[in-house]
């Protein structure tokens, strides 16, 4: 009989998930993510069936835990929804720049298909989510076009932050996007 666990698999994907978002998903080593999550790599493999695995399950928890932070379902709905999404989403986790969901899409040729996946389910959500605040708001646009310029100046944004980008600099072109997406 083996040794019980001494880890829980939620403490193990938060310490995981620094390591994959600041090196990637090729470049983060067994010996990164044994060392990060205190967990040896037997017990790893006892609680993931590989590091793909160990990766989807660190994305989906990321998605999850940022899903949580209820960013475009406050009520009421609207563009203060959007402005908060577009200044608190991209950065969720202390010491991490960008949005890992975002960053993992420069590994799309060589990630797990089921990280491919939950990527793409999230952007779709985070689409219809953000057209669904800006409905609210009847603008002269239809409102998917706007979405759809507002993601993708999400994704823009959350790459910019691993230029180093300031707090100020980020927020000052939110506020610009957001005066010219409510005139629309």
């Amino acid at each position: 009989m083996g040794r019980p666990k001494t880890f829980n698999r939620e403490g193990v994907l938060e310490k995981a998930l620094p390591v994959f978002w600041k090196h990637g998903f090729a470049d983060a080593s067994l010996h990164d993510l044994e060392r990060a999550t205190g967990v040896n790599k037997s017990g790893l493999y006892s609680e993931f069936e590989d590091k793909e695995d160990l990766f989807v399950q660190s994305l989906r928890y990321y998605l999850e835990s940022l899903e949580k932070k209820d960013l475009l379902t406050a009520e009421p709905l609207g563009w203060g929804n959007i402005e908060r999404f577009l200044k608190l989403g991209p950065c969720c986790l202390e010491g991490q720049k960008g949005c890992f969901a975002v960053n993992s899409m420069r590994e799309f040729a060589i990630l797990p298909p089921e990280a491919v996946s939950l990527i793409a389910k999230s952007r779709s959500r985070l689409k219809r989510l953000i057209a669904k605040n800006i409905e609210i708001e009847h603008p002269k646009m239809k409102a998917d076009s706007i979405a759809e310029v507002i993601l993708t100046f999400f994704t823009g944004l959350s790459m910019e932050q691993n230029l180093s980008s300031s707090r100020a600099a980020i927020d000052r072109k939110v506020d610009d996007l957001m005066s010219i997406a409510r005139k629309l």
